[in-house]
């Protein structure tokens, strides 16, 4: 691969991930700030303000440097991959506009009032900031990932003259299977994200006898709906968009599962090193004849192997694809784990003072973050090595005037300014977690 096409890859692929990292924290909290902001409205408890306002603060933070990060990537498709924006840009550019005019703006405008407008809004106005908040976040992630659906099942096009992308269909770009199946999956993703990380911090006030009225509801709240998010994360949402891989990118799926040869019946592999010189799966770990069952819905069924597929249509790092996979797989399994025997000693009454599963609710609090890290880097590496899967190779989109030598030097600026806001992000974030969510009289130190 050319080192400035390695370097253009890697360099969106950081700015990217590092920016979700704060995105998708934002997409759990939104709804749980308005799951607190219901039950304070139900209840009258001002405990539950409390909770939603110390939550809607970590919000705040991760939203600001969201916004930060976010930005430099819009810039990254004029600098980096100008002859994709230039082919495509009249097609995603529907839904990017649509992103920043309608719900950043929804979501950002509502924050606003959620954390300084309780002293002039109404109850149910204040209610209703929370529920508009929520709904900008999940709106914002349904546009971005209806562009990213549309780049892997491209839909609702023609070819003009020049070879430019003409959008045909606005209907099919916004309704797209693929989107509706991907935003479900992430939007969980995220929700667990904002579970574990809830119900995290409440272990922690627990584990420490401090502010423990606020670590008994954060737990609640966090394992309750943190079980749903993760079954439904694996099935129906992770089901059904494997199906979408199986059937129109098979390529893909034979590289995400290391199946290098096309077999009936074939064994779906658990664990083992992909050898691709060697076409093969070094110490492998299987479930006999499973592969055909998962992919097809019925046993005996034949599934394509790598063999079956030209190998220029590849992707380009099967190695990291498939670790990738596994891992998000492999992690998945372990929240449903956890959170599953978390919800059991909460409803036996046992789970707040059971230290193991509080210590194991505060430990497993950073693993969403690789388990979401690990999903995106599966979608986009197995769509390697289109750009647009079927339309455009990613060797035909980066800019052809840009060189290694200013991308380095650009990558490395963007590195040490993440650095400092990560820095300072999770100075602010820790400051609101020893603070803790009751009010300054009501607080109580060490």
């Amino acid at each position: 691969m050319d080192s400035a096409l390695a370097l253009h890859r890697f360099h969106f692929a950081f700015t990217i991930t590092f920016h979700y990292l704060f995105v998708q924290l934002t997409l759990g909290l939104g709804l749980l700030i308005f799951i607190l902001k219901s039950m304070a409205l139900k209840t009258g408890n001002e405990h539950y303000n409390d909770a939603a306002r110390f939550w809607a603060k970590i919000f705040a933070v991760n939203f600001a440097l969201g916004v930060v990060t976010g930005i430099p990537m819009e810039f990254q498709f004029g600098t980096n991959w100008s002859r994709f924006s230039k082919a495509a840009g009249g097609v995603i550019g529907h839904t990017l506009a649509m992103e920043g005019l309608y719900s950043f703006f929804l979501e950002s405008s509502f924050l606003g009032l959620l954390i300084f407008g309780e002293k002039i809004l109404s109850k149910w106005g204040h209610w209703f900031a929370a529920l508009a908040v929520w709904v900008g976040s999940w709106l914002s992630g349904y546009l971005i990932i209806a562009t990213d659906a549309w780049m892997q099942h491209p839909l609702g096009y023609a070819l003009g003259p020049n070879g430019e992308i003409l959008l045909t269909d606005w209907f099919s770009l916004l309704v797209n299977e693929w989107a509706f199946w991907q935003f479900w999956h992430t939007m969980m993703g995220g929700v667990l994200t904002g579970c574990f990380i809830m119900a995290g911090i409440g272990a922690f006030y627990l584990l420490l006898h401090r502010h423990e009225e606020y670590g008994r509801t954060f737990v609640r709240l966090g394992v309750t709906v943190g079980l749903a998010a993760a079954l439904l994360a694996a099935f129906p949402t992770g089901d059904q968009q494997g199906m979408l891989v199986a059937r129109h990118q098979p390529v893909a799926l034979a590289a995400m599962e290391g199946h290098f040869e096309t077999a009936a019946s074939p064994d779906m592999a658990i664990m083992g090193q992909p050898d691709v010189n060697k076409r093969r799966l070094d110490n492998p770990f299987v479930l006999p004849g499973a592969l055909g069952f998962i992919v097809h819905k019925r046993w005996g069924a034949e599934v394509r192997g790598l063999d079956g597929f030209p190998q220029d249509q590849w992707p380009d790092n099967i190695a990291l694809l498939y670790y990738s996979f596994h891992v998000m797989v492999g992690l998945g399994t372990i929240f449903i784990g956890i959170m599953g025997l978390a919800g059991l000693f909460l409803w036996l009454k046992r789970l707040y003072t059971f230290r193991p599963l509080l210590w194991a609710l505060l430990l497993a609090s950073p693993l969403p973050y690789v388990a979401n890290t690990a999903g995106w880097m599966t979608a986009e590496l197995g769509r390697q090595p289109w750009l647009i899967y079927g339309l455009m190779r990613t060797t035909e989109g980066a800019s052809p005037h840009v060189s290694s030598g200013n991308t380095l030097f650009t990558l490395l600026g963007f590195m040490g300014l993440y650095t400092v806001l990560a820095m300072l992000g999770l100075l602010m974030i820790w400051r609101e977690i020893d603070h803790g969510p009751a009010p300054q009289e009501k607080a109580t130190g060490y």
